[in-house]
């Protein structure tokens, strides 16, 4: 089982979370972006990860894409929140 978060909450799920997220900083992107695997490395980050089914997930969550992996998506975001 793995633990997927949604508008309600952490929930169980059989099937693995698509994206992963950082709990503080309210950003999703995939789950091989180089910039959430530079920060794992690190260290420090793996306490904050989350893990959404889908995208509309996330966004439902409150969570806005990653410029890094998600470019277009951050871009559209950006645009709509800047204004």
């Amino acid at each position: 089982m793995y633990t997927l978060l949604g508008p309600d909450g952490p929930y169980r799920s059989r099937t693995p979370g698509t994206l992963g997220g950082h709990r503080r900083l309210r950003i999703y992107g995939r789950l091989d972006c180089p910039a959430a695997l530079r920060a794992l490395a690190r260290g420090g980050y793996a306490s904050h990860r989350v893990f959404f089914a889908d995208e509309a997930t996330a966004i439902a969550t409150g969570y806005r894409p990653c410029a890094v992996c998600s470019r277009t998506a951050y871009r559209a975001w950006r645009a709509h929140h800047t204004n």
